[in-house]
């Protein structure tokens, strides 16, 4: 799969995948890097992959970047399993690359928006080494039936980041939040924040994901 890579120092020891959301590419996140404001000792690999074009039911069924097809406004409505798990599949192997390339799961974080934010909480909740977090940007978790009988004790203990504008038109904050009730009642911890947005990123949202992934990248965390 093609992604850009941006690296803050010259030997990476840690990386965060980031997943764009539905109809963008890889270029979509990468300006906030520079703005995360983050340490000059904390050496990063942000890694963009850009979605396969598949067609997308709501659209017409016209292809388009995405992580998975949407066929109905309400998301929680037909999902498509086969879809999601197939982006899963994609998003292991680029964790299993960074692995490979020296970097440790325990060092990688996940990150997305939208479609790409529920792609990396369907699947860090299910790896099996520990990671770093995940950041959930605008979006819900998918298939959270099947996680009960899925989820990988190895990130029992994974950090959540989950941020959420209260004026999202197309993910609706309360379906966010319900997601969040999901994953507290079922023992994970989740950072949750709202700002005064749409189905977008804020400047004070873009400094909170620079201090998570401060802390979550240099002190490290005790799966449980």
């Amino acid at each position: 799969m093609e992604a850009l890579e941006i690296n803050t120092g010259t030997h990476p020891s840690s990386a965060v995948i980031w997943l764009h959301g539905l109809g963008a590419d890889g270029h979509d996140f990468a300006p906030i890097v520079p703005e995360l404001g983050l340490p000059p000792r904390l050496a990063v690999r942000f890694i963009f992959p850009h979605a396969p074009l598949l067609p997308v039911t709501i659209n017409n069924g016209y292809a388009m970047p995405a992580w998975y097809d949407v066929r109905s406004l309400d998301l929680r409505q037909t999902e498509d399993e086969a879809g999601i798990r197939a982006s899963q599949q994609l998003l292991e192997a680029l964790i299993r690359r960074e692995e490979a390339r020296g970097i440790p799961a325990a060092r990688i974080v996940l990150a997305g928006f939208s479609q790409g934010g529920a792609i990396a909480l369907h699947t860090g909740l299910r790896y099996e080494a520990p990671l770093a977090g995940v950041l959930a940007l605008s979006t819900y978790l998918p298939l959270p039936r099947a996680l009960a009988s899925e989820a990988s004790p190895a990130n029992a203990g994974l950090p959540v980041f989950m941020a959420h504008g209260t004026a999202d038109g197309v993910i609706p904050a309360a379906q966010g939040a319900a997601s969040r009730d999901w994953l507290e009642q079922h023992g994970y911890t989740v950072d949750w924040r709202e700002y005064p947005m749409a189905h977008s990123v804020c400047a004070e949202e873009i400094t909170d994901i620079g201090q998570w992934l401060v802390r979550v990248l240099t002190v490290g965390h005790t799966q449980g």
